[in-house]
């Protein structure tokens, strides 16, 4: 009599169950890829490239829910994606950019910047079993999240593009807006997490509206674009620690449990911290 093996055959997993994993190293390749134009001085490209990995980080928690395959491996993937896409890769930009020139104090802010990137995500990693939180804390990131620190610390170079030379390419100016950001990201400061965000019915097509009208722009004058989305993120900030003062002083503590706390901590974002 044949006799059964003692190591159970691993089930096949199915293609699609692979998807948000394959966005999240797409979008890591993004990122290093942007190293590699930065080497070569094609700042433009660099830039488009962080903004892709950006774009494909947004889509691989979607997906992964959607198709009902977040794990614990793509959360500890997405991690190292974020930390190299939007912590090492913009600030090694701006150093090859122009903080070189100020020799170890250029170089202190880019440590200094990946340091509080990694921290952020560590920070967030260890709280991914916390569900003892008010529901409407997962309208808001606790301090800036990794994609957008990452628009945020390339302003500079973002804003010389669109300018022209001569402007904005001090290279000191580049420091302290690194410097500035990472303080923000490790920082409790509320912002929105515009992932939550409902439409209403009536606003539906008007939003389809604003979304045409913006990819127009980013079409047309795209450095300039992406300067306003930055101003109007920063104008943000102010009205999400108001309105995370007035939930926290007017609603009543009612943990989000099981699978909706789960929901609210995306396995597969780790730029999202619940505060403590």
């Amino acid at each position: 009599m044949r006799r059964r093996p003692t190591v159970a055959r691993l089930r096949d997993q199915s293609f699609n169950r692979l998807i948000p994993n394959i966005l999240t190293l797409l979008a890591l390749c993004a990122g290093l890829t942007s190293i590699r134009f930065g080497l070569h001085q094609h700042w433009e490209a660099a830039v488009v490239s962080i903004l892709i990995a950006a774009i494909l980080d947004a889509l691989d928690g979607r997906i992964a829910r959607l198709l009902d395959s977040t794990s614990k491996f793509g959360a500890e993937l997405d991690s190292l994606s974020d930390f190299v896409s939007f912590g090492v890769a913009p600030a090694l930009l701006l150093y090859f950019w122009n903080l070189s020139e100020t020799g170890a104090p250029g170089w202190v802010a880019v440590l200094l910047y990946c340091v509080c990137c990694g921290l952020r995500l560590a920070r967030f990693n260890t709280k991914l079993d916390n569900t003892d939180l008010p529901a409407w804390t997962g309208r808001f990131f606790m301090g800036v999240p990794a994609p957008a620190a990452a628009g945020l610390v390339l302003v500079p170079m973002v804003a010389d593009l669109a300018v022209g030379p001569g402007y904005f390419d001090n290279p000191w100016l580049a420091g302290i807006v690194a410097v500035a950001v990472a303080g923000l990201m490790v920082s409790r400061l509320p912002t929105y997490s515009f992932k939550r965000i409902k439409v209403p019915q009536h606003f539906v097509l008007p939003t389809l509206l604003m979304v045409g009208a913006l990819a127009a722009f980013l079409a047309s004058s795209p450095w300039l674009t992406l300067l306003g989305i930055c101003g109007l993120y920063l104008c943000s900030m102010p009205l999400s620690w108001l309105s995370y003062r007035r939930l926290a002083g007017t609603t009543p503590v009612v943990p989000a449990a099981g699978p909706a706390a789960m929901e609210e901590a995306d396995l597969d974002e780790p730029d999202e911290l619940p505060p403590h």
